[in-house]
């Protein structure tokens, strides 16, 4: 990545200048990020598969738009490495519900950072999970609160040497587990592919954007949009008009005329399935 390249990410994500690595700047990095780049998965309803190649993910979110995990940490390793941090890439697995069974089965990409001169910690870097962490986490044992939400590490019992980060439950998943091995983005091609694919995928079956900043979560599937802090607040957005305000407003997303065809079109008949399952919202 060149300084150039480098001085354009950052000032996508609201920093003025590159900073010494450090906790201070670590945390000031990763709450930027996602505060401003949207976990997202727009290219998969318009029926486009992405790259997992970091280079691109960065250009796309230099384009505005951001992606999932293997866009958005793949993209923010490449911006710590630029920024002099040890960084690492894990296999990870998310388990959405306490009665699933806990997986590393490269659904998810973990970054960790080592060696920060002010620390003597390893640190969980992770701003792909969409309703997540706002601000990155030491790996000890323990609980740790953000903003109204309460996450706690502990050691992996499916992964030894791993790390399982259990979620607040007000959040869209119960937990998630990651390997302690290095990973590369390779490693990912097959998951990628079955998650912007698969009609079993939960990214091609519905529409969705999420966010987080110090107070809250942001999170649209299809038309309703939901601010999680203390409590929920839930908002459907009836017509398109109120939509693209949205996405534009609260993501920073804005879309080309024939993509926000597109986009509108699956949004609303996903919505109107969800609500009227017995309707073909089609006819």
């Amino acid at each position: 990545m060149t300084d150039t390249e480098l001085s354009a990410v950052l000032r996508r994500v609201g920093l003025t200048s590159a900073e010494p690595p450090s906790v201070a700047a670590l945390t000031r990095l990763h709450q930027a990020f996602v505060e401003r780049v949207p976990y997202e998965t727009v290219e998969i309803q318009l029926g486009r598969v992405t790259s997992l190649d970091p280079a691109e993910s960065l250009a796309r979110i230099l384009r505005g738009r951001g992606g999932y995990c293997f866009h958005l940490n793949g993209a923010l390793a490449e911006v710590l490495r630029a920024l002099g941090y040890h960084v690492t890439r894990h296999l990870g697995g998310v388990q959405m519900t306490p009665d699933a069974e806990p997986v590393i089965n490269r659904h998810h990409l973990v970054l960790t950072v080592r060696d920060l001169p002010d620390s003597e910690d390893a640190w969980l870097v992770d701003a792909g999970l969409g309703d997540g962490l706002h601000s990155p986490l030491p790996l000890r044992e323990g609980s740790y609160r953000q903003g109204p939400f309460t996450f706690r590490l502990r050691p992996s019992w499916i992964a030894p040497g791993g790390w399982r980060l259990e979620h607040d439950p007000r959040g869209s998943l119960h937990a998630m587990d990651f390997a302690p091995g290095p990973a590369g983005m390779p490693d990912f091609a097959e998951r990628h592919v079955h998650l912007s694919t698969s009609p079993d995928s939960g990214f091609v079956r519905t529409f969705g954007v999420q966010r987080t900043d110090a107070s809250g979560w942001d999170t649209l599937r299809a038309l309703t949009l939901t601010r999680t802090e203390d409590t929920k607040k839930k908002t459907v957005l009836e017509t398109p008009a109120e939509w693209f305000e949205a996405l534009a407003d609260v993501y920073g997303l804005t879309f080309e005329p024939d993509e926000r065809d597109v986009l509108w079109r699956k949004a609303y008949e996903q919505h109107e399935a969800h609500v009227n399952p017995a309707v073909d919202p089609s006819s």
